[in-house]
């Protein structure tokens, strides 16, 4: 249940748990909670809770109330709450006349592009991987078996999570068939388990034709044990199997730069 569930509950003097709402709290609140607010055991696990200080109740409410744009969210002390609508991609396709990636600007409902794109696209998420387009065509092309030049597919840019931005979500929609070069890491498959999300089958993560093979490659420690079950049950969820069976076997997560450590341009 959300912090702004258990405020509304409160309006309305309804019991909550007391001890969940608790660890819901902003910091602040949280370290002044015993005086802040006032509680009456109802039964097993249930309070009912009184604001002593409706200001800060009144302050709450407008912390966590959802804004409405960007603009409010600053005002409210953190941009972030609100995806801007406004989205850039750099994109490796046909007809560009040197190593220069296009641009693509995403807009509201606006797309401002200079090609027509492919029918597929190959999301590369690392900088120098993606700063190599042929030899992740070839190698992507290789693992699935598909046809990935210039002429059958983009070469999308996808660092971090703007891949998984609303208006780039909407505008990749419109390939048949998007392939995900993320790193196999737990922030990778969770890239991907976004896009899965939204574009359903269309969206697949790019993987060899048999993992053991790269087993070796895997030497990124995922930093703790929390993180390497949750990429292992991850896996699992999204049908990769042999994905979750490296995790396991090598302990290690394996970043997307060592793919093209043998090829050359």
């Amino acid at each position: 249940m959300s912090l702004e569930r258990y405020l509304a509950a409160i309006r309305r003097d309804e019991p909550i748990n007391y001890a969940a709402f608790v660890r819901r709290l902003p910091a602040p609140w949280q370290a002044r909670h015993r005086e802040l607010f006032a509680t009456e055991r109802v039964a097993t696990d249930r309070w009912r809770v009184t604001c002593r200080e409706p200001a800060q109740l009144e302050a709450l409410e407008a912390r966590v109330r959802r804004p409405r744009d960007r603009l409010e969210a600053t005002r409210q002390g953190d941009s972030h709450r609100v995806a801007g609508d406004t989205a850039y991609l750099l994109v490796h396709h046909l007809g560009l006349p040197d190593a220069r990636p296009g641009v693509v600007v995403l807009q509201g409902r606006c797309v401002l592009q200079g090609f027509t794109p492919r029918r597929s696209a190959l999301i590369v998420e690392n900088e120098q991987n993606f700063a190599r387009p042929r030899a992740m065509r070839r190698l992507a092309s290789r693992w699935s078996g598909l046809a990935l030049g210039p002429e059958d597919a983009d070469v999308i840019l996808g660092g971090g999570s703007r891949i998984n931005r609303r208006p780039v979500v909407d505008w990749l929609s419109g390939y048949e068939r998007v392939l995900c070069a993320f790193d196999y890491d737990l922030g990778g498959l969770r890239m991907f388990a976004s896009l899965r999300d939204a574009l359903g089958e269309r969206a697949s993560l790019l993987q060899p034709p048999a993992w053991p093979a790269w087993h070796d490659r895997f030497r990124r420690h995922p930093g703790d044990t929390g993180r390497a079950l949750a990429a292992v049950a991850l896996a699992e969820q999204l049908g990769l199997h042999g994905l979750a069976r490296a995790f396991r076997e090598t302990g290690h997560f394996m970043e997307q730069e060592i793919l093209l450590e043998p090829m050359d341009d």
